[in-house]
């Protein structure tokens, strides 16, 4: 797998990054939401130099000019809700993309400390051929991800397979690149050490859909 690890390399992107970590900052829902959909943009520009493009010739109200487009048929998904901002950043760019999204959530059984991915609703166009962005802001464990393109098979097999992601464990990158092909890439802007006992990035940002959408009911 090719990972594409942006803060290797300092840029505007350090100072969205820190304000999505900062605990007195990521008070303000509205801002934390903005911030995860900037970050989106970035990664979804970074993307957006391997991608396929073709040459055209647009006409100005002066001339002519040979010009070289963007050519790739994208379906962006998301894992629901917290990657809902993430979503609204690489929508912006890929504005004319398919878009996919699925539910999937971490079911603690007997153990706190142990759980399984739960993917329930699914909503996907066809796959075949065309280039997929899977797109989770924490990759934590990499359960999701992986859970999540797994439920996505039956709809065909992508041509290319692009993850998108703010911030990740090293453990998490790790299980998702023995589980993604050779030839797919993962973006993502921040990488951090370790896990916690219970699978959350250290140090990490906290939980996202909680900081973009507020403290969700446990059943």
């Amino acid at each position: 797998m090719h990972i594409h690890n942006l803060s290797q390399q300092n840029s505007i992107l350090n100072s969205f990054i820190s304000e999505i970590r900062d605990v007195d900052i990521q008070k303000d829902r509205m801002r934390f939401r903005r911030n995860i959909e900037r970050i989106g943009e970035i990664l979804c520009y970074e993307m957006s130099k391997t991608l396929d493009y073709k040459s055209e010739i647009i006409t100005t109200p002066l001339g002519k000019k040979n010009t070289e487009l963007f050519n790739d048929d994208i379906v962006l998904c998301s894992i629901l809700r917290a990657g809902v901002p993430l979503h609204s950043g690489l929508l912006n760019y890929f504005d004319d993309a398919e878009n996919a999204f699925i539910s999937a959530y971490r079911h603690h059984k007997d153990n706190p400390e142990t759980f399984e991915i739960i993917v329930e609703y699914l909503a996907c166009p066809c796959l075949e051929g065309k280039t997929l962005v899977l797109a989770d802001p924490m990759l934590a464990t990499g359960q999701s991800m992986v859970a999540t393109f797994e439920a996505l098979k039956p709809f065909g097999k992508p041509k290319n397979i692009h993850l998108v992601s703010v911030i990740g464990a090293q453990d998490g990158v790790d299980y998702v690149n023995e589980h993604f092909g050779k030839d797919t890439h993962l973006w993502i802007a921040a990488i951090d050490e370790t896990l916690s006992d219970k699978g959350y990035i250290v140090p990490g940002l906290g939980d996202a859909g909680d900081l973009a959408f507020g403290e969700k009911l446990q059943q």
